[in-house]
């Protein structure tokens, strides 16, 4: 059992983690930092996610000695692409249609600082899409939020519910924060 001991930020402004992190029963706040989020060209979907955590723990690095600072990326993979938020309603159409009848990755690179000490993990979900018709992508894109969402939409959302077949993995690694991971992590840190 997690017995908390600091106080722990969440540098996420994502409401799918905050919602992750209460249902772990931690007590957090919710810090936010700008950071830049590029990320070298040739790296692999795994280290990408974990660049870009370590890239916004390192944002926190004057706060981490009264904390424990948690910091997550999602990303997904789609035959070695990256298919990062979406910037309008076009570009999530390309995106779930690539999506469509196929499966991907999703990738969660999270960290883990206090004390100027760093524990950085990922956890990588194979999610099988069933066919989507171009009036499901359009109805998901109009009464759903893709924009914020790596690959252009939420497993939690309706699209979820009707597009995905099966997963391998963590399902809450999918909705951006691997739970089960975070919690070993914290654990042992």
């Amino acid at each position: 059992m997690y017995k908390q001991k600091l106080p722990i930020i969440l540098a996420s402004k994502s409401p799918r983690r905050q919602e992750l992190m209460k249902s772990m029963n931690l007590d957090f706040k919710v810090v936010l930092k700008d950071v830049d989020e590029s990320y070298p060209e040739d790296l692999l979907p795994a280290e990408i996610a974990i660049y870009i955590a370590e890239k916004k723990a390192a944002a926190f690095a004057d706060i981490s000695n009264e904390s424990i600072v948690v910091t997550a990326d999602t990303i997904v993979a789609y035959n070695n692409e990256i298919l990062g938020k979406p910037e309008d309603a076009t570009h999530a159409t390309e995106m779930l249609s690539k999506l469509s009848g196929t499966n991907h990755q999703v990738y969660t690179g999270v960290s883990i600082v206090h004390a100027g000490k760093t524990h950085s993990f990922y956890d990588v979900t194979e999610v099988f899409f069933n066919p989507l018709t171009a009036e499901q992508i359009e109805f998901y894109i109009t009464n759903f939020n893709p924009f914020d969402k790596a690959g252009a939409y939420g497993i939690q959302d309706w699209i979820g519910l009707v597009a995905v077949d099966k997963i391998i993995g963590s399902y809450t690694n999918v909705m951006g924060l691997p739970t089960e991971k975070l919690y070993k992590a914290l654990v042992a840190f």
